[in-house]
Formats: C-alpha cells, structure tokens, sequence
C-alpha cells in the first residue's frame, strides 16, 4: 500500500494481512479437525466392506452399520461447516465467553503442546456473550504473536473475565522454569507480530493493552444481528 494512501485504507488492509496471517497459521489445526471424522468414515466403511466379503451380515448388523456410517456423516458435516466458519465466518454471532475461549484453546492445543507451551486458563462461567469472530481473530493472533516472540518454551496462562460490563481476556507467557525441551519447530507461515493485533484490534474497535510479555483484550457484550437458523440435520 502506497504511504500516501488513506489511513483508512491502510488499516483495512493491515486488518486484512493480519486475518489471512492468522488463517494460514491455523492451516494445520483446521486440516486435521475437519478430516478426523472423515478418516472415521473411511475407517467404518472398510470395516463393513471386510464383513461383506466374508458374507452377508445379519440384517440387524447390517443396519447397525449403516446407522453408524450415518451418525458419523452428519458429524462429519457438522465438523467441516464448523471449520468452515473460520474461514468464512458468514454472519457473525455471539458466543458464551467461556465457550468462545475454549474454542480458541482446543484449536491451538496440539500446536502448543508439541511446542513445550503448558497452558493454563482461568475463564468466568457465565451466561455473557461476545462477538464469535471478534474473539477468534484477537484471541488467536495475540497467542500466535506472544509464543512466536518467546525464546523456548513456556508457561502461557489465559484469564477471562467479566469487568464492568465488558469482556476482559487476559493473555501471559513466562519461561518454563522445569528445564523441559520443546521439539524443532518452524512456523509454516511468517510469524505474527503486535502490529497484527493491533490491526486487528483497530478494525473492531476492541480495546487492547500490551504489557511485558502480556496482552489484554476488551471487548463489549455481543448484540445480536443475525437472524436466527436452523442446525443441519
């Protein structure tokens, strides 16, 4: 982007390079979630192949089979529109604070053990809600930004809380003092830096403060907006 375009401009596309940073980062994660249950299918379907070809099953497994190769669809399809959501977040949509961080900690999870990163969080249950997509895309990029910036592995702690009617989420790192190794990692995209989640931050008007080895997030109560769905069957 030229210097002199407009500011607006060129925080638009700054926001625009930190999510596609932040999706490229999560390539791995998002393959192996919405293959798993793929792979499960194809699993059930050899298995049922095997029996045929030893003989005709009973009409009572027969059927068991086919009701579990089914189940195992529509699981798969939840899962691929799920993964799908990250990619493409459609109409955005409020999400318990809890369950919004959790979401975000499941999808980094092996990321981070394979790493030597021992997370911990500490998230107020409650009926709250915020922005899904806000939460991801900040959330995400401000763990990303902070194990990138770390020299070896660490203790990350994540603490979610409501504070005076906004969402507060607090994100720490520190060396690990137990003298464990992480294995050889290179990031399969450029690493993520605070000007990514400032970005971010700046295009959602999202309250941010950076500290020593900290990030905080502040982020209102979720209005809703979409219109309600109906779940896939």
């Amino acid at each position: 982007m030229p210097d002199g375009a407009p500011a607006g401009r060129r925080s638009r596309a700054g926001a625009e390079a930190a999510r596609y940073g932040v999706l490229r980062r999560l390539g791995a994660a998002l393959k192996h979630d919405m293959v798993v249950n793929l792979q499960a299918i194809a699993m059930m379907a050899e298995v049922l192949n095997a029996r045929l070809e030893r003989g005709s099953p009973s009409p009572a497994e027969f059927q068991a089979s086919i009701t579990k190769l089914n189940r195992l669809a529509r699981e798969a399809v939840a899962n691929c529109l799920k993964v799908a959501s990250w990619i493409e977040p459609g109409e955005d949509e409020g999400v318990r604070l809890a369950d919004g961080v959790d979401e975000c900690m499941a999808l980094l999870a092996s990321n981070f053990n394979f790493r030597g990163f021992a997370v911990t969080k500490e998230v107020t249950d409650g009926t709250f809600q915020v922005s899904r997509v806000v939460l991801r895309n900040l959330l995400i990029a401000s763990l990303i930004t902070l194990t990138d910036a770390a020299e070896g592995p660490s203790e990350v702690r994540v603490k979610a809380q409501v504070v005076s009617g906004f969402a507060e989420i607090s994100v720490w790192i520190s060396p690990r003092q137990d003298g464990f190794e992480g294995l050889p990692y290179e990031a399969s995209y450029r690493q993520l830096e605070w000007s990514d989640v400032q970005a971010l931050a700046l295009a959602e008007s999202v309250d941010l403060v950076r500290g020593p080895d900290q990030i905080v997030i502040r982020m209102p109560r979720s209005v809703a907006t979409a219109p309600l769905q109906i779940a896939p069957v």
